[in-house]
């Protein structure tokens, strides 16, 4: 597979699940000051910003200057909005044509023009039914891309982007709650945003406490969105995509280093001390996704060294590193 390609087939997955997560996160929130009066708009919505890793503006916010700058804001200087991230989902597509299939092409694109006429519908009615439909065609998304794809390298890639974006958005939900008591409503919120509550509430048989809440999105191995389950995920299509899954000396690329070291941690881990050193440890899962992030993209995206010829009568070569 070309490079492009692969290159372009990892950010689809990462940015149709960031639209996705971005949605679920927002939806919450935005239903959270409107049903709570005693909730400071404000507070909450810099809340929201610095989980999103977005640059809070110097006025009060309040819900819809957040939905501006979260959902609709084309000119970020992220680009983590939502419409930033269907575009640039859609865009990937575009050039990486021939390894998608004619139902994920016309699914991104549809969802990409219809973007216009709901932002308008949700300046009139409330952002809800827009970050609905964002749900909704991530989902279909996501069924298509299963249903229509063979599971070649391009799938596997897709899949790889999708689950790493994943584990970087539930750090960033769990980090936006460290320091908040274990009867805090916030647990609740967390799971909501996380698409999550209905599981867990089966899960603990309706048991809510902080502690439970950390471990069942950490450490659950059967829920998808769970961190540990994402990490998994990923490490599974790294080793079908070097083809040795089960190499003699272990992990031999830096990704699959990164990845199975952070699997390995939470896998063994006492589930009592989660609630320490949280911070440190979420801290710690969200610089392993950009150091897996780069070391895919040498690996995978930016191999090719530019070859430059000098003095042709002496037969000399200089190889110097750059992109092809």
């Amino acid at each position: 597979m070309l490079a492009r390609n692969a290159e372009s087939l990892y950010w689809i997955g990462r940015y149709v699940e960031r639209a996705d997560d971005t949605a679920r996160i927002l939806d919450v929130t935005v239903h959270q000051l409107l049903e709570d009066s005693s909730v400071d708009p404000d507070r909450v919505a810099r809340t929201l910003l610095r989980v999103l890793g977005m640059e809070a503006p110097d006025h009060p916010l309040d819900v819809w200057s957040l939905a501006d700058i979260v959902a609709f804001d084309r000119d970020s200087a992220d680009g983590t909005s939502i419409v930033d991230s269907i575009s640039a989902a859609r865009e990937n597509a575009r050039g990486a044509r021939e390894v998608t299939s004619t139902e994920i092409w016309e699914c991104l694109n549809t969802t990409y023009n219809a973007l216009a006429e709901r932002e308008r519908a949700a300046k009139r009615l409330g952002p809800h039914e827009f970050l609905s439909y964002v749900e909704g065609r991530a989902a279909m998304f996501a069924g298509l891309a299963d249903s229509t794809l063979s599971r070649d390298d391009g799938y596997r890639f897709m899949v790889l982007g999708r689950a790493i974006e994943r584990v970087d958005m539930m750090v960033r939900l769990l980090l936006s709650r460290v320091g908040d008591s274990g009867s805090s409503p916030a647990w609740v919120t967390l799971l909501r945003s996380a698409g999550a509550h209905d599981t867990y509430l089966r899960t603990y048989r309706g048991v809510l406490d902080a502690g439970r809440v950390v471990e069942f999105m950490m450490l659950d191995r059967l829920f998808p969105r769970s961190i540990f389950y994402s990490l998994r995920l990923a490490e599974h299509n790294l080793d079908e995509l070097l083809n040795r899954p089960h190499n003699r000396l272990g992990a031999t690329a830096e990704a699959q280093r990164l990845l199975g070291r952070a699997r390995s941690e939470l896998e063994f881990m006492h589930p009592g001390v989660l609630l320490e050193s949280l911070e440190q440890r979420l801290a710690g899962l969200q610089k392993t996704c950009s150091d897996v992030g780069e070391a895919l993209a040498v690996q995978y995206f930016h191999v090719a060294p530019w070859v430059a010829w000098t003095d042709a009568g002496r037969n000399a070569m200089v190889i110097e590193e750059g992109e092809v």
